[in-house]
C-alpha cells in the first residue's frame, strides 16, 4: 500500500538551538543534503495547496494537503512533480482560478533521516528557525505508533513540538499579515 498520509510535527526555536541541532544531525543522522525551496501557498479555507520550486534540484511540484496546518497532525497528501519551466504557469493557473497566494521567497532546508524519522531542519522569513519531524504512513491505523516515534525523537533532540492550537494560531496570523497577497 502506498504511503500517502503524512504525519508531521513542527517546533520553532532559536538560532543557537538550530546550530546545535545542525551539528548533532550532521554527525548522527543520515544526511540527505540541502533542499532549498521557494513556495507559493494558495489560501484555501480547509486545505493547503502549494506550488514548490525546488531550488536545490531545479525541479517543481504541486501539492494538495487535504487539511490545513493546525487541523490535525496527519493528512492525505496528493503530490505530483512538474518541470521547473512549469512552475510559473502553475502559479498563474491557480491564481486565475481565483486563489490568492502567500509567497515564501526562500526556505533554507536541510534534510536528514534519523532513527526512521524524516527531519527537515529549516529557516524561513515567516517561520524563523524550525524543524519538521515526519513519517509517511499508508493507513491511519499506523498513526499512534508513528507518533510515539516522533515524540521520542523530539524529546531526544530537545525540541518542544507545537500543539495544533499553536500551529493554527501561528498560520492564521501569517495569513492575516498577507491581506493583499502578491499577484503574479
Amino acid at each position: 500500500m502506498k504511503k500517502n498520509i503524512e504525519l508531521e510535527y513542527r517546533a520553532r526555536f532559536s538560532k543557537k538551538k538550530y546550530d546545535a541541532l545542525s551539528r548533532f544531525l550532521r554527525s548522527h543522522a543520515k544526511d540527505l543534503g540541502a533542499d532549498d525551496k521557494r513556495v507559493w501557498f494558495f489560501v484555501m479555507p480547509n486545505k493547503l495547496l502549494k506550488v514548490t520550486h525546488d531550488i536545490s534540484s531545479k525541479s517543481g511540484k504541486i501539492t494538495l494537503k487535504l487539511t490545513k496546518i493546525g487541523r490535525g497532525s496527519h493528512f492525505e497528501e496528493i503530490e505530483f512533480p512538474i518541470a521547473e519551466k512549469s512552475i510559473e504557469p502553475a502559479v498563474k493557473l491557480f491564481t486565475n482560478l481565483g486563489h490568492k497566494y502567500l509567497l515564501e521567497p526562500k526556505i533554507l532546508r536541510h534534510n536528514f533521516v534519523y532513527k526512521g524519522v524524516e527531519i527537515a531542519l529549516k529557516y524561513s522569513k515567516t517561520w524563523g528557525f524550525h524543524i519538521e519531524l515526519e513519517i509517511m504512513i499508508s493507513s491511519v491505523k499506523q498513526k499512534e505508533r508513528a507518533e510515539k516515534k516522533i515524540f521520542s525523537m523530539a524529546k531526544e533532540l530537545g525540541v518542544s513540538l507545537m500543539s495544533e492550537k499553536e500551529l493554527w494560531e501561528f498560520t492564521q496570523n501569517i495569513e492575516k499579515t498577507y491581506k493583499n497577497p502578491v499577484k503574479p
